[in-house]
């Protein structure tokens, strides 16, 4: 790549001709040589960029992100996806763990076991509440640590993107690790990402990193749908007072600033986390809960803009 580099380089290089030259020719010349380089160069630059590749059978794909562990990403990835579901019927919808080092969605999903493999010797998705699900954690024991470094974890993640049998999806619903390194690069470089969904709660050490995460989702070109404000309000079981532990209207705050939507807010609320400990989250076991009723209407802001994928 460095050798073709100077060697546009070289090519923009023209010795002086003199003065004799007329103005006019000189400038039209001038004007060619430069369309010649600027195409050498998108050629280079386009060789260092890996190629985008669909996933067979899925039409969309949704990637829901933090830049801070602990806001509730995954609780709220898989609740999207089951909202999603929820919100039509005919739709088909996946979810894929991302995080290598530490899968949840086998626990809140209630899934063990190993994939089967097909005839084609990729692995079959194991299914609940009608997602088909996707993680690492089907592939480790459950208690055993993933001692990896980044060329391995890309490669799992690759594995765990093209070596499935997805079948036919309206949506893949990604959970991605926190923070913005080789998952996310890999994930967004690899496939077509329809929208990216960031997750924050309203803390201020929580919105620098969100920021983080919107901010590199758009230098790669993957379209952010939008915030959603985790953990917002807490409201006293007992008296019904409501207190916001984390602050208030900090992601309303971040989303102003970099001229994006709030797609809504989820309450911090004991049942949301005791129903995703349990393997039955709050949209599937309490679906006229209010918590429930937050992810529905995430999940159809989510959609409403979503570009409509080619048939």
């Amino acid at each position: 790549m460095a050798a073709a580099w100077c060697r546009a380089v070289r090519a923009a290089r023209v010795p002086c001709r003199g003065a004799c030259a007329a103005s006019s020719s000189g400038s039209a010349s001038s004007s060619s040589r430069d369309e010649v380089l600027q195409d050498k160069r998108a050629r280079i630059l386009s060789r260092g960029l890996p190629k985008q590749k669909p996933i067979e059978g899925v039409k969309q794909v949704l990637v829901v992100a933090s830049g801070k562990g602990g806001v509730g990403k995954s609780t709220a990835a898989v609740n999207i996806a089951l909202a999603l579901a929820a919100n039509d019927s005919k739709k088909e919808v996946g979810l894929l763990d991302a995080d290598i080092y530490g899968p949840s969605i086998p626990k809140m999903m209630n899934l063990k076991g190993n994939p089967e493999l097909t005839p084609k010797n990729l692995m079959r998705p194991l299914k609940n509440y009608g997602i088909a699900c996707m993680s690492m954690g089907f592939l480790i024991d459950e208690t055993a640590p993933v001692v990896w470094r980044g060329l391995m974890v890309m490669s799992a993640v690759e594995k765990l993107l093209r070596q499935v049998d997805w079948g036919q999806l309206d949506y893949l619903v990604i959970d991605m690790p926190p923070g913005t390194g080789d998952v996310q690069l890999s994930v967004s470089q690899n496939i077509p990402v329809a929208g990216a969904v960031i997750i924050s709660t309203p803390q201020d050490v929580a919105l620098l990193d969100a920021r983080k995460g919107a901010e590199m989702f758009r230098k790669v070109h993957v379209p952010v749908l939008g915030l959603v404000q985790n953990m917002s309000v807490f409201q006293c079981p007992k008296c019904k007072h409501e207190t916001h532990i984390f602050g208030a209207d900090g992601v309303r705050d971040l989303a102003k600033t970099l001229g994006l939507d709030v797609l809504g807010d989820i309450p911090l609320h004991v049942n949301i986390r005791e129903t995703c400990d349990s393997g039955q989250p709050v949209v599937i076991s309490q679906p006229q809960s209010d918590a429930a009723k937050a992810y529905i209407k995430i999940a159809m802001e989510i959609v409403r803009r979503l570009q409509v994928p080619p048939a």
